[in-house]
């Protein structure tokens, strides 16, 4: 990492190639995948380490592993770009929470992942991967299709030319198919997956627009099935959506 191994780095240089070796593909290290993926010595990577875990920052696993620490994901959230809209969201998470049932997401696409900015459990037990943090694959998620139908060229452009995962035996992969799907979600207002993401899980979503029309958050609810209540569920969403924008636009 950059200025990880600089003799000239100074402490907080340092500082940040440690917490930049944690990502959403490396969300668990050994001290010697810290050193490594920062560019500095294991002697010093652990005295930085030591540090952040003494601040929170960091935690240590019983198993000698690293992971990032909620002091960390608290400072996180504290960041413009996401306070302001989970702010306004929050009252109509709820309302939508309580009138579904389900679990309930506020999502953005952050580069060619879905970042989740706010949850609420459903009273069902449905199996949910997603926290608030996670980033997950746009292709997989139905916050995730939502956004990148919505998506500048080059990012649509970029995942459709990319080799998408697998995440289960359901996962949409082919790319044609993703485009017909994303073509259907910019027609209908509303995107689907069926166990894509997690088995046993379904998800729906829709957009939510600012004053300009441009997508700028994805919801999205999470059941077992959505063979009967998709209606119902994308009604829901879109009044919730339709609330949020109203205090966009104030």
């Amino acid at each position: 990492m950059a200025g990880g191994s600089d003799p000239g780095a100074s402490l907080v240089d340092r500082t940040v190639a440690v917490l930049r070796a944690f990502d959403d593909r490396h969300r668990r290290l050994r001290l010697a995948d810290v050193a490594a993926r920062s560019g500095l010595t294991p002697p010093t990577a652990l005295r930085i380490v030591r540090r952040l875990v003494a601040g929170g920052l960091l935690e240590r696993r019983p198993d000698a592993t690293y992971v990032v620490g909620r002091g960390l994901w608290d400072l996180g959230l504290l960041a413009p770009v996401q306070t302001g809209l989970r702010e306004l969201a929050a009252p109509y998470l709820q309302d939508l929470q309580a009138a579904t049932g389900a679990t309930v997401h506020l999502a953005q696409r952050d580069g060619d992942r879905v970042l989740y900015l706010d949850r609420l459990s459903g009273r069902a037990s449905v199996p949910v991967v997603s926290r608030v943090g996670t980033r997950l694959p746009l292709h997989a998620t139905g916050v995730g299709k939502v956004l990148l139908a919505h998506a500048p060229e080059e990012v649509l452009g970029r995942v459709l030319e990319s080799e998408l995962p697998r995440v289960t035996a359901f996962t949409v992969t082919a790319p044609r198919v993703l485009s017909a799907q994303l073509a259907r979600v910019r027609r209908d207002g509303w995107a689907t997956t069926q166990e894509e993401m997690t088995l046993g899980a379904c998800s729906v979503a829709v957009p939510v627009r600012r004053p300009d029309a441009r997508v700028v958050a994805a919801l999205g609810a999470v059941v077992a099935s959505l063979r009967r209540d998709r209606p119902r569920l994308v009604a829901a969403l879109e009044v919730a959506a339709a609330g949020i924008e109203r205090e966009l636009r104030r």
